[in-house]
């Protein structure tokens, strides 16, 4: 009897070790993690992510989303962000909605969205030339935020953005550029802060950003929080905006490193534009705690 009971119980333990083994690695930093064509379920919406591709200098994603629950809240289908996930140079962002406006290549469908419960079609990242390091895709949402997670730093021309403490979110953030400009696209030179008439109507501001801080405190911090942080900047228009610049850098960023590395390191550029006082002299730099899936390719 006892030979039997010890049989059954290497059986049981080699059963226990085996399953172990094949269970999945959890997704990056708290993201809801899939392969490149499975769904998730994230933000209200169950999501699929499937055929992942280039066509020249773009990297192509087709997507299909309805709500999770029929008649259940979600985020607007024209909020959700796609970006590029893998050890990039820069980050690679677009909101689905009229990110394949400059690509030329006639076979595909740009993604849409028929009715707030719908969206479809293929989502266009790029440009970006080395996509030897493109691993993945990650969606999210502007408009989420997880509650009790934000922190909030003024930025104004022609100073920028002051470094940050990680005491307030693990992560350190600096501005690397400032420039400014008025509606027309005239930038304007620090000189312009003694003129009268400079700082009426419209303007914009791109601030170059650095966020940098250690990967495995930010790995804890993403698990305890329920997700990876944004970077979001104040003001912003709807849309296009007041310039190309402005539509290509947008005003958020998921801050979502690659998990092979160590550290924390990106640099991107961010747009506020509005009233040019507002966008210019009164900006805001938030980071806050948001949710987020990840497709990722099979290695």
């Amino acid at each position: 009897m006892r030979p039997l009971i010890a049989a059954l119980m290497a059986l049981v333990v080699g059963v226990a070790l085996v399953s172990c083994s094949d269970d999945p690695k959890p997704s990056p930093y708290a993201t809801q993690g899939a392969a490149i064509g499975e769904s998730l379920a994230v933000l209200g919406w169950n999501v699929s992510a499937s055929n992942l591709r280039f066509d020249g200098d773009y990297v192509l994603v087709d997507v299909d989303a309805s709500p999770s629950q029929a008649g259940g809240q979600h985020a607007k289908a024209d909020s959700l962000r796609f970006g590029l996930y893998g050890a990039l140079a820069h980050p690679i962002e677009s909101t689905a909605l009229g990110s394949c406006s400059n690509v030329t290549t006639l076979s595909l469908q740009p993604a849409v969205s028929p009715d707030p419960d719908k969206l479809s079609g293929t989502v266009c990242l790029g440009p970006l030339r080395d996509q030897t390091q493109v691993r993945g895709v990650y969606v999210y949402s502007p408009q989420d935020r997880i509650p009790g997670t934000i922190a909030a730093y003024p930025a104004s021309f022609p100073v920028g953005l002051s470094p940050t403490s990680d005491t307030d979110t693990g992560l350190v953030l600096r501005s690397t550029s400032v420039d400014a400009f008025d509606a027309d696209g005239s930038q304007l030179m620090p000189t312009a802060l003694g003129e009268p008439t400079a700082f009426n109507g419209n303007g914009y501001m791109l601030l170059g950003l650095d966020v940098s801080g250690l990967a495995s405190r930010y790995r804890d911090d993403s698990i305890r929080r329920g997700g990876p942080l944004m970077v979001q900047v104040t003001p912003t228009l709807p849309g296009k905006g007041l310039s190309y610049a402005c539509s290509v850098y947008g005003a958020s960023l998921l801050v979502l490193p690659d998990s092979s590395l160590d550290a924390v390191s990106v640099r991107a550029s961010l747009c506020t534009q509005g009233e040019i006082n507002q966008a210019l002299l009164y900006a805001t730099v938030a980071v806050v705690g948001t949710h987020a899936a990840l497709w990722t390719t099979r290695d």
